[in-house]
């Protein structure tokens, strides 16, 4: 499936000339309890949060596609219409539905850019609007995402790039989300938040492709992002296709997938990558590359800060 990035982001404008016709549908990623307090008009509801697959083997991603088309059937998708993602703001949740319809082969889909924050004179409603189930089946595009096995053969390949999109506290292993800490070795790392601006949209094409760069990631490469679910991952996704990265692949296990912090302290592997310091002054993010050994993973009550070279990080 083609992907147009410069039609992905919709804003207000775009939404009060459309609202109502059939062929727009909107889904509100919000909480349950944000959608019932109000949403906007004919706006369906699904909450991507529940819905969490973190094995990426054949059995596991069987039943992750058969999820989707069953979620999408329920929502009364049928692959004719385009499709509006929006929550409070260009958030997580957002990316999540929007590239997990993508991953499913829909050809048009949008996410409101800055979310209902954007919109000041929103009308919301409390009334549910009433849904047709389809038979969704997709055509699912697996470029578009990234396996465990897919991320471990690209362990040290200088063709690809992992990019870590976590908190600055669980990359550097010191906020513990499952059972181990840490990091994939070589990935760098930029907390997913700093691709927004201050009113929470996407910030412009040119500025997240400077700030990328900066960071070195390299648009040649495949880039692929990953967080602890897929969820902030899917974000990244979209930022770095909105940048002109047009090779980019969502780690749908991500660190949740506890198999790739035990293959990494399997692996006897270094962080074969450099980063001209000088280059990176000024970049929004921290430019945090793991010097480790070995592998990725952190000991309980220790932290990476204190092992980071001061020459490979950029204060914000």
């Amino acid at each position: 499936m083609a992907f147009n990035e410069h039609e992905i982001l919709i804003h207000s404008e775009w939404l009060r000339d459309r609202l109502g016709q059939p062929g727009v549908v909107l889904v509100d990623t919000r909480p349950a309890a944000d959608y019932w307090a109000g949403h906007l008009a004919g706006a369906r509801h699904f909450d991507p949060f529940p819905f969490h697959h973190s094995g990426t083997g054949e059995a596991g991603m069987n039943e992750f596609r058969s999820q989707l088309a069953w979620i999408f059937s329920a929502l009364g998708i049928t692959g004719g219409e385009t499709v509006v993602f929006y929550e409070s703001e260009s958030g997580m949740r957002a990316a999540r539905g929007a590239w997990l319809l993508e991953y499913m082969g829909h050809p048009s889909l949008r996410i409101l850019d800055g979310g209902l924050n954007q919109i000041t004179d929103a009308e919301l409603v409390t009334t549910p609007p009433i849904i047709t189930p389809t038979k969704f089946e997709g055509t699912p595009q697996p470029d578009l995402l990234a396996t465990y096995q897919d991320v471990v053969g690209r362990l040290g390949d200088r063709t690809a790039q992992i990019f870590d999109v976590r908190s600055d506290e669980e990359y550097f292993g010191e906020r513990l989300r499952a059972r181990r800490g840490g990091a994939i070795p070589g990935a760098i790392h930029c907390d997913w938040r700093h691709s927004l601006d201050s009113n929470g949209a996407f910030k412009p094409a040119a500025q997240l492709r400077a700030e990328f760069e900066q960071l070195g990631l390299r648009p040649e490469r495949e880039i692929i992002p990953y967080c602890q679910g897929g969820y902030r991952s899917a974000h990244a996704f979209y930022a770095l296709r909105l940048a002109g990265y047009p090779h980019v692949r969502n780690y749908l296990g991500s660190w949740a997938n506890g198999v790739i912090a035990k293959t990494c302290l399997s692996k006897d592997l270094h962080a074969d990558v450099r980063i001209d310091a000088a280059r990176c002054q000024g970049s929004s993010c921290s430019l945090a590359l793991l010097p480790l050994p070995v592998n990725g993973s952190i000991p309980p009550g220790k932290s990476l800060r204190s092992s980071i070279p001061a020459a490979l990080t950029v204060s914000r």
